[in-house]
């Protein structure tokens, strides 16, 4: 179906409503692309006195009049969740252990929200609250000891590097990234996702509320992430590109552009095209849940372009989401069902999206918080992992504060990661931890030859070995 086509028939129904439908500018960003989404304005039509326009009612109408066949692909803009378990809101703990000692939380109610963002990552589960709290995972400083993860020499690399692709909250400074990672590639010329260095995450911990001194639920998630990928997989390139706000959700629209122009890059890397870009594994840390289930109708439009990178060898790795349900989030449930009944069929031509659970540290057992069900395919670490953090420092300040033989003492300040580690949970780091075993698994593989057959070869012989996915 054409965009005029659609077009059409929502101006059919509108018009007796009493509303205009006027096609927008087509966006720049994806003008020129295979995929993209253009927008529609809603509004009173002239000379009108009717009731005040409104997408979903004039979605819904279209689908009882034309069918849900005419309207393929059209779907309202939605906002897209992405949810690490925080709390980070200064009204949320009365102290920032919440308990009368601070080095125990004994009571699971402590915390009167558990998640503090607008993802659906919610419920008020007293022990799902508790991967919030800092010290059971919830996100705080520590002071790492080791070495950096080891990374061989360009001459010791066999063939080329493989690449994991992270569209996040982009990547902040840190000695162990700033060597790996590749910020802001464009696509002929134009930038993919947010550029604006006025509004990065990774930049400036506190942008919403920026007098109340506390870092944004956030900020740092990109870093942490690409930190995550170059632990599991240190000779990796890292590409990073922004498209979450400090305090989410984020814009699906942005969303399908920044994915639209990657596809590109890699498309026209194994087309052996100019300027391509290779992209052997692309992580995901966001997701939604349907409204209804004709909302599946929209999901071509996203699934054709995860399918373009997957003809093209690029593996998707995506979060299952933190809230304890078995309800699909996509695009995890894009994944193949154990049980068959997911909306997409394996096909062997094409890499499948492998969607990744939470584990808990011990490695054995899954996070509470975890999403679950036929449609999740693997797990991962993802409750109190170690990772790379900006250097941000907070309003919080440390409980207790002294001075003894000249010497400063306080207690642990709770948001000051000047040590440029901390400790998080979520499905958000279970995937790209995954998704750096992918890299690693992919590296001993490439052969002379890199063209999109051997890419899917090779892709499926890796995720079979680590999922047991079958093409």
């Amino acid at each position: 179906m054409s965009f005029d086509d659609a077009l059409g028939v929502l101006r059919a129904v509108a018009e007796p409503l009493g509303w205009s439908v006027e096609p927008e500018d087509e966006d720049p960003r994806t003008a020129r692309l295979k995929f993209g989404v253009r927008g529609v304005r809603l509004a009173v039509a002239s000379n009108r006195a009717t009731i005040a326009p409104d997408g979903w009612t004039l979605l819904q109408q279209t689908r009882a009049q034309f069918g849900v066949e005419a309207v393929v692909g059209v779907g309202l803009d939605h906002v897209v969740f992405t949810a690490p378990f925080d709390v980070s809101h200064p009204f949320d703990v009365s102290h920032p252990f919440d308990v009368s000692h601070p080095f125990d939380v004994s009571h699971p109610f402590d915390v009167s929200h558990p998640f503090d963002v607008s993802h659906p990552a919610g419920g008020n589960s007293g022990p799902i609250s508790t991967y919030a709290v800092p010290g059971s995972g919830g996100r705080q400083p520590i002071a790492y000891v080791g070495p950096a993860p080891r990374r061989c020499a360009d001459d010791r690399v066999d063939g080329r590097r493989p690449v994991v692709a992270v569209l996040d909250t982009g990547c902040g400074a840190h000695p162990w990234l700033d060597p790996v990672v590749e910020r802001g590639v464009a696509l002929d010329g134009v930038p993919i996702g947010y550029t604006d260095p006025v509004d990065d995450p990774e930049l400036h911990g506190d942008l919403v509320g920026q007098l109340d001194g506390m870092i944004d639920p956030l900020s740092g998630h990109g870093t942490f992430i690409a930190g995550l990928v170059h632990q599991a997989c240190p000779d990796a390139d890292i590409l990073s590109w922004r498209v979450v706000p400090s305090a989410g959700p984020l814009v699906e629209s942005d969303w399908i552009a920044a994915l639209a122009q990657i596809a590109e890059l890699a498309r026209r890397f194994r087309a052996g095209e100019p300027d391509g870009r290779p992209i052997d594994v692309l992580t995901l840390s966001m997701g939604y849940y349907h409204e209804t289930p004709e909302d599946l109708l929209f999901d071509p439009t996203l699934y054709a372009i995860l399918e373009e990178l997957s003809r093209n060898g690029t593996v998707v790795v995506c979060s299952a989401g933190n809230d304890a349900t078995s309800r699909p989030s996509f695009p995890a449930a894009f994944a193949p069902w154990t049980d068959g009944e997911g909306p997409i069929a394996v096909d062997g031509t094409c890499l499948p999206v492998v969607s990744v659970g939470a584990l808990n540290p011990n490695g054995e057992t899954d996070a509470l918080f975890s999403n679950a069900g036929p449609w999740v395919r693997a797990f991962a670490p993802g409750a109190a992992v170690m990772s790379t953090f900006p250097a941000f420092q907070g309003g919080l300040q440390p409980v207790a504060r002294s001075v003894a033989f000249g010497r400063n003492r306080e207690s642990i300040d709770p948001d000051d990661f000047r040590s440029g580690f901390g400790v998080w949970s979520g499905t958000s780091f279970a995937a790209p931890l995954f998704a750096g075993c992918v890299a690693a698994a992919l590296q001993d593989r490439f052969a002379d030859g890199d063209d999109r057959d051997s890419a899917v070869t090779r892709g499926w012989q890796v995720v079979e070995s680590l999922t047991g996915m079958t093409p």
